[in-house]
């Protein structure tokens, strides 16, 4: 039986963070909402792992935050950086060649 949480952290985690840059370029994201939209998408992401990943794209300059109201627990967004938009345009172009190659399709270089 495949260890689905080896599997998480070994191949998934990159697509998480693909996933929050996606939706951080879309418009701001929050904690909450964010460990909500990766569960819908199957992805079984805790907030342990979810927190201390937002803060490190984050500290690579890929997102810059801003707080609501004071305290540990105040409502932290989260805003794509130019850096953070030059860094999803990589994945996506890797994503897509990636899926193509994956399900057997030709994939055109020039896209």
């Amino acid at each position: 039986m495949v260890d689905k949480k080896l599997v998480s952290r070994e191949i998934l985690i990159s697509l998480w963070k693909v996933h929050v840059l996606h939706h951080a370029d879309e418009g701001g994201v929050v904690g909450t909402w964010m460990l909500d939209e990766l569960r819908e998408h199957g992805y079984d992401v805790s907030p342990g792992t979810l927190y201390p990943m937002l803060r490190r794209l984050e500290a690579f300059g890929w997102l810059t935050s801003s707080t609501e109201g004071d305290g540990p627990r105040a409502r932290r967004t989260y805003l794509i950086t130019d850096e953070g938009r030059e860094v999803l345009g990589i994945a996506r172009r890797q994503l897509r060649e990636l899926g193509a190659e994956v399900a057997g399709e030709e994939y055109a270089t020039t896209t």
